[in-house]
């Protein structure tokens, strides 16, 4: 009979605690429009936190509820927040099935968190064109090489893929954007904004949109 192996300890994480030191926000802080808001503390967070500022995680699930979620970055907020991917993947595959997504902005730095709720909307040819265009040339040649979330035997394959790309396109000839490379907006109906306080008292507030205006309400922590 063979021994099963002892189970590993579990990993004890109730002794890792932070104690928040922020001054807390009020109603008087906010401005009327989430988006407002969010552009406000963005430029706080980037001048705190210079790398990759804009990443978010994404989350996003099947028709039947079964949720997903992983780190995109926003390239635009405009009355929504924008990002762009392949649509062959297994976001764009949940997006087109169940076009709903929550985002979630952590900034650990300045004790804070913005969540956004809505519908999400394919970005226009334009837009993605435009975009894409604005891209170094190394991450256009990595999206054509890349066919995301697909399987692939190693490293070594993914490299010579993009080698291919790369050889075919010439030292400056141009990358064509694949056909399923675009992007999304999330067009928020809710976004809260989060601030951590001493003591788990943390002060939140939440925006619902109210036709072309917002409701604003303070939730407990």
């Amino acid at each position: 009979m063979i021994d099963e192996p002892d189970a590993p300890a579990p990993l004890d994480l109730s002794a890792v605690r932070e104690q928040y030191q922020s001054e807390g926000i009020r109603r008087t802080d906010l401005f009327p429009d989430p988006l407002d808001h969010f552009r406000a503390w963005y430029a706080e967070w980037a001048a705190t936190e210079p790398f990759d500022p804009a990443a978010v995680a994404l989350a996003t699930a099947t028709p039947d509820g079964r949720p997903s979620v992983r780190f995109v970055l926003v390239r635009r907020v405009d009355h929504g927040f924008c990002f762009f991917t392949d649509t062959t993947s297994r976001k764009g595959a949940e997006l087109a099935a169940n076009p709903q997504a929550a985002l979630c902005f952590g900034w650990i730095a300045l004790s804070r968190q913005v969540r956004a709720v809505g519908p999400v909307e394919p970005l226009t040819d334009a837009e993605v064109d435009d975009y894409w265009e604005h891209r170094p040339r190394g991450s256009r040649l990595s999206a054509v090489a890349s066919a995301q979330s697909q399987p692939v035997a190693d490293r070594e394959a993914l490299e010579h893929r993009r080698e291919e790309v790369a050889a075919a396109a010439g030292p400056d000839g141009p990358i064509e954007r694949p056909a399923g490379w675009g992007g999304y907006r999330l067009v928020p109906e809710e976004v809260e904004v989060w601030q951590g306080r001493a003591d788990r008292l943390h002060d939140r507030f939440l925006y619902t949109r109210a036709g072309d205006a917002w409701a604003l309400q303070r939730l407990m922590p």
